[in-house]
C-alpha cells in the first residue's frame, strides 16, 4: 500500500496518475475532500480509500504496517498568507508527527520542500544541507518549509528512508483549483481566451528588463516521475533539489503559451502587486547535481515541450491528467 497525501491537489493527483500509469492501485489518498472544486483531480483514478487528513495520523498508526511508503505532498502553499499559525499547523507541525509515526513504524518518507526555502538565492540554490540553517525565505510559507527542513536534517531518530524534495516552479495539467497560486502558463492561457493578450509582471529592480524575471520551471510530470524513482531506488537520504537545472523568462514562457494555442503574441506589463512586491524572486535556478549523482539520468522536457503539452492536450481540452 502507497499513500500519497494532498492527494486531490495539484502534484498529489499527478502523482496518483503516475502511480497508476506503473500499475499501483492499492492507494490511499488523503486530503481535506470537503474542497469539492479540487475532487475532479481524482476522476479516472484507482486506489483503495479516501482518508481525511485531520483523521490521517490516527489512521496510520493502526495501518502501518502494511504501508510500503508515503508521498507527502499535502500543504498550504499560499505564498501570499501571512497567518504563520496555519503554515505551523499545516506544514511543518503536521509533518512532524507524520515524521515520528514513520519513523516508529519503519515507513519510507518522500515529503515536499519547495524552492521558496531559497529566498532572494543569496547563498545560491545548491541543495547542501550545510547551508540550510543560513537560508533566509522571502514569506511564511518559506519559512514553513525551511523550518521543517532545518528540523528535519537535526533528527537522531529518522524514517528507515527519507528524502525531502525542494520543488521549484512547477506547472502543468490539474492545477486549475489553484487560483491565484496556479502557475503563469495557466494564467497566460485564460487571459488569452478572455482578451487575446497577456499582462505580466513589470520589473522593480534596474538589474532586471522586464520579462526578463527568470525561474526554474519545472514540467509536473517530470516532477512525479523523480518522485516516483525516489520511490523504486535506495539513494542517500536528505534534501534534493528539483528544478530543470536552467532558469528561463517569464518572457519566454508566456511567449511558448500563446504559440502553443495558435495565438499572435500580445503581451504588456502591469505592477508587481505591492503585497507580494518586496518578496518576489527574480531569479532561480535548480543545481542538479545531487539528484543526478544520485542516479536520475532521465530527460527533462524543455519548457517548450512541457508547454506544448500542456495547453494541447489539458487546458485547451480541459482535461485532467
Amino acid at each position: 500500500m502507497i499513500i500519497v497525501t494532498g492527494a486531490a491537489g495539484f502534484i498529489g493527483s499527478c502523482m496518483v496518475k503516475k502511480l497508476n500509469d506503473e500499475g499501483h492501485r492499492d492507494l490511499v489518498l488523503v486530503d481535506d475532500f470537503s474542497q469539492v472544486a479540487k475532487n475532479r483531480n481524482l476522476e479516472g483514478k484507482y486506489f483503495r480509500e479516501k482518508i481525511d487528513r485531520d483523521d490521517f495520523h490516527v489512521w496510520l498508526a493502526q495501518e502501518a504496517d502494511s504501508v510500503d511508503g508515503i508521498f507527502h505532498l499535502g500543504a498550504r502553499t499560499d505564498t501570499t498568507e501571512k497567518d504563520t499559525t496555519i503554515f505551523d499547523r499545516l506544514n511543518l507541525n503536521y509533518t512532524k508527527d507524520l515524521w515520528r509515526l514513520c519513523t516508529q513504524k519503519g515507513i519510507p518518507l518522500i515529503y515536499a520542500s519547495s524552492a521558496a526555502t531559497y529566498g532572494l538565492g543569496e547563498r545560491g540554490y545548491k541543495d547542501d544541507h550545510a547551508l540550510v540553517e543560513n537560508l533566509k525565505p522571502l514569506n511564511p510559507y518559506g519559512d514553513s518549509k525551511n523550518e521543517f527542513d532545518k528540523w528535519a536534517l537535526k533528527q537522531t531518530h529518522c524514517p528507515p528512508r527519507w528524502i525531502g524534495l525542494k520543488f521549484f516552479n512547477v506547472y502543468g495539467p490539474n492545477e486549475y483549483h489553484k487560483g491565484r497560486m496556479a502557475s503563469v502558463v495557466f494564467h497566460t492561457h485564460r487571459q488569452i481566451g478572455r482578451t487575446g493578450a497577456m499582462k505580466l509582471f513589470r520589473s522593480h529592480r534596474p538589474d532586471f528588463k522586464d520579462g526578463e524575471q527568470s525561474r526554474d520551471f519545472v514540467y509536473v510530470k517530470d516532477v512525479v516521475a523523480v518522485c516516483y524513482f525516489l520511490f523504486q531506488n535506495k539513494v542517500n537520504n536528505g534534501l534534493y533539489n528539483l528544478g530543470t537545472g536552467q532558469a528561463r523568462s517569464f518572457w519566454d514562457l508566456a511567449v511558448n503559451t500563446f504559440e502553443s494555442a495558435d495565438k499572435a503574441v500580445d503581451i504588456s506589463f502591469i505592477d508587481t502587486p505591492e503585497d507580494i512586491r518586496d518578496t518576489y524572486q527574480y531569479y532561480t535556478q535548480a543545481d542538479m547535481t545531487k539528484l543526478v549523482e544520485a542516479g536520475y539520468t532521465d530527460r527533462f522536457h524543455t519548457l517548450e515541450e512541457g508547454i506544448r503539452d500542456y495547453v494541447q492536450n489539458y487546458l485547451i481540452p480541459d482535461k485532467i491528467w
